[in-house]
């Protein structure tokens, strides 16, 4: 009884297997043109049969498409058969299609695979779909219009690397952007960048969704950026992909000012010399002065776009100050702080002069002693001038000789004087002690001592190191005779 079980249970399993293996194997066909999809008469052109085929036949095509299990390719057959170039060709004897299209009843239906067993070849139209990297292969045989699937090709192109690097020149740390967005049938992509002695400062991996990077680069010279590209299949490119970019050096600011120690420059023109400045790969076209106090705030900045950058300025200051210059080139790069572009220096004011004042002076005479109210003098005094607080406050003393242009009864005499003198602008009023010998003998009751002197004085001229005054000096006697002894007269003053 088992026997006969296990026999029945193997012929049932020999029956599957050689039904399977004939389902398997394409039916052979012989004839066609009974179950028609569309009917083409004769060899009608391929425009007319697209036109046909689409028109007409869209909605059928799109059913049989969808019963194949080939409906992702609907839209791409329909579209692309509307510009596909038609081939001629043959179904050859033995060659078999995967499936094909046709109507039985008015209904559309879809073979297996099948293979052309006739006794000579069928005339049909051959036409290509591409679906991404696919490309299938219809055939429509001529007696029928019915459309047949022929095969598959999975084409991977080559990937083709395109790069493009901008700016090519550029300065320190500038944005560099790299763009591989034009690169075509890649995976990946990347770039690397290698300096002019080949040695590699940086790299980036891309892809097709996000082909461009910006980058910097920190030191001048020139760079080469080279590309690739990975295919679908991993094949790396095989085209030149690479750009260059070219980091322009700075430049070299120089200044040198016209002194260190400017004692006695108040005032004064002071030049600083930026001609020394250079670029090593272009030329300098623009230097920026900028002076600072001892608390490092900017008083004052000069631009100079000529050639041979210089910049004369006159300090009304005392004090230490500081220079800089800042050089920019031809492309616009900037160059860095040194000490070189840097220069500290110092400005002082004349406070001690040397001074030389001479003028006439009357000296009293009177009628008592038979003499005129007056007698005209000439006095020449040296000293020296002292400005206690510049412009406000200063000190002058002097002393000298008084000849008078009448000679006897009178005397040379002999003159000396300190003043404090407070300025007020131009205008200033001195007071203080002085001295004066007698101008006449003791017969006339005169004697030597001391004065009260005032100036009223304007300054004719003033660079701050040469000052001329113009006065009035009124002499008043103390422990004397007023009306004997007082005394006046203009003067000239000149301080160096």
């Amino acid at each position: 009884m088992k026997i006969r079980k296990m026999a029945i249970f193997m012929v049932i399993v020999l029956v599957l297997i050689f039904t399977l293996e004939a389902a398997a194997q394409a039916k052979k066909i012989n004839n066609i043109g009974q179950y028609t999809f569309a009917r083409v008469r004769g060899k009608i052109p391929t425009p007319e049969v697209m036109k046909m085929l689409v028109d007409r036949y869209a909605a059928d095509i799109k059913t049989g498409f969808e019963q194949a299990g080939y409906g992702f390719l609907y839209e791409p057959f329909i579209n692309q058969l509307k510009t596909a170039q038609f081939e001629d060709t043959t179904w050859n004897i033995g060659d078999t299609v995967k499936w094909m299209l046709f109507r039985s009843h008015g209904k559309v239906k879809v073979s297996g695979e099948l293979e052309w067993a006739g006794k000579k070849p069928v005339e049909v139209f051959a036409v290509k779909v591409k679906e991404g990297y696919k490309t299938y292969t219809f055939i429509i045989p001529k007696p029928c219009g019915n459309i047949a699937f022929k095969d598959m090709v999975e084409e991977i192109p080559e990937a083709i690397c395109s790069l493009k690097v901008s700016p090519a020149k550029a300065n320190i740390n500038d944005p560099i952007t790299v763009d591989m967005s034009g690169t075509q049938f890649a995976k990946s992509m990347k770039v690397e960048i290698f300096d002019k002695q080949g040695a590699r400062v940086a790299s980036k991996d891309l892809t097709p969704e996000g082909a461009k990077w910006q980058t910097k680069l920190d030191k001048p010279g020139e760079y080469v950026f080279k590309g690739s590209a990975i295919n679908l299949a991993g094949k790396p490119s095989a085209n030149p992909c690479e750009g260059k970019v070219y980091i322009n050096y700075p430049p070299v600011a120089k200044v040198a000012p016209s002194c260190t120690d400017c004692t006695n420059m108040y005032g004064k023109p002071l030049t600083f010399d930026a001609s020394g400045s250079s670029d090593p790969d272009g030329e300098v076209t623009r230097v920026v002065f900028e002076l600072q106090d001892a608390n490092g705030q900017v008083i004052d900045s000069f631009n100079d776009t000529e050639k041979p950058f210089t910049w004369e300025k006159t300090l009304y200051k005392e004090g230490t100050f500081t220079v800089s210059t800042t050089a920019y080139d031809n492309d616009g790069a900037v160059s860095a702080a040194s000490e070189d572009s840097r220069k500290s220096f110092t400005v002082t004011r004349k406070k001690f002069f040397g001074l030389i004042e001479l003028g006439p002076m009357l000296a009293h005479g009177g009628d008592q002693y038979d003499l005129p109210s007056y007698a005209l003098y000439l006095y020449l005094r040296p000293g020296f001038f002292y400005w206690i607080n510049p412009d406000k406050v200063s000190l002058t003393m002097t002393a000298g000789a008084g000849l008078p242009l009448k000679g006897d009864p009178w005397k040379a005499i002999i003159m000396a004087e300190m003043l404090a003198n407070f300025h007020f602008g131009k205008v200033y009023l001195g007071i203080g002690p002085g001295f004066t010998t007698k101008e006449l003998s003791s017969l006339y009751n005169r004697k030597s001592g001391v004065d009260a002197v005032g100036q009223l004085g304007i300054t004719l001229f003033n660079n701050y190191v040469r000052i001329s005054h113009l006065f009035f000096e009124f002499r008043a006697p103390i422990g004397r005779n007023f009306e004997d002894h007082h005394k006046m007269g203009l003067g000239f003053r000149y301080c160096f």
